[in-house]
């Protein structure tokens, strides 16, 4: 089952009711995605927090580490997950959000998640119905079993790297470079780090034809690690590989955010991956 759903799609799904339908409205800095699921949200659909739901406090590792077990299992069964329905995940149209919840829930043993391409954007756009106010459903059973998704600490980053393994960054271009940070404390990317934007594989709001994402990703392999500011970014770059069957890629969590929280680590900056010093 590929991992991306489009419009079309889901619209015959929302006639039956053995899936659930997951809102996960997102932006870095912004706090209005509830609201903005309240004043108008596909029909069924529940609101999930990345926040406070799918991630815990910045720290050590990052802005954006992932939450634990029990608080990511309370937001699952609050929203209605069961193991055996299909979930169908959306955000504003970024993929950010809803890419992040889908990598948690498959890392959680979930096999039946898919992305609505376009998101909440995409379906409005299209003249699709929407309604408004809050949706409760009936809890959900899913009990979360992290581990099916190979992740990567800072020290096997390094590892990785001096093992002449590859590792993208999926961040903008600019930020990679060093230039136009207004995110991170310290701007740059790790050295050895390949730039992989995650704009190259999106053109209006949605992934590119699939044709287009295999070639511009072709280069991948099972193994690869994933990077960007804090995971979440990551997780899309992820989305779109395994949409034209590129798996196995592992995810830097703590990506360059948790990278920098160590001031000795070393940064580049510039065009070049660069390397990282002997040891």
């Amino acid at each position: 089952m590929r991992p991306i759903i489009d419009k079309a799609h889901l619209a015959q799904l929302l006639d039956r009711e053995d899936f659930t339908l997951l809102d996960v409205r997102w932006s870095l800095g912004e706090s209005g995605g509830h609201e903005a699921y309240r004043a108008g949200h596909l029909p069924g659909a529940v609101y999930v927090d990345l926040e406070t739901e799918l991630a815990a406090p910045p720290g050590l590792d990052g802005r954006h580490p992932f939450p634990s077990t029990d608080v990511f299992a309370e937001a699952m069964q609050r929203v209605g997950v069961d193991e055996s329905r299909q979930v169908v995940v959306y955000d504003g149209g970024s993929c950010l959000g809803a890419a992040r919840l889908w990598w948690m829930l498959t890392d959680a043993g979930h096999r039946l998640v898919r992305v609505l391409n376009g998101g909440y954007a995409g379906w409005v756009a299209a003249g699709r119905p929407v309604e408004v106010g809050e949706v409760t459903p009936k809890r959900g059973t899913f009990v979360p079993e992290p581990g099916h998704r190979p992740v990567v600490g800072t020290e096997g980053v390094i590892q990785h790297l001096r093992e002449g393994g590859a590792v993208y960054d999926v961040r903008a271009a600019d930020r990679y470079r060093g230039e136009n940070e207004t995110i991170d404390p310290v701007a740059g990317h790790i050295p050895g780090a390949v730039s992989l934007p995650l704009a190259t594989l999106v053109s209006g709001g949605r992934f590119v034809p699939r044709g287009e994402l295999a070639a511009k990703m072709a280069h991948l392999r099972p193994g690869d690690v994933l990077s960007c500011g804090s995971g979440i970014t990551a997780a899309a770059a992820m989305l779109a590989a395994e949409q034209v069957g590129i798996g196995e890629l592992v995810l830097f969590p703590g990506s360059f955010s948790g990278w920098i929280t160590d001031p000795s680590r070393p940064v580049a900056t510039g065009p070049e991956a660069g390397s990282l010093p002997d040891a």
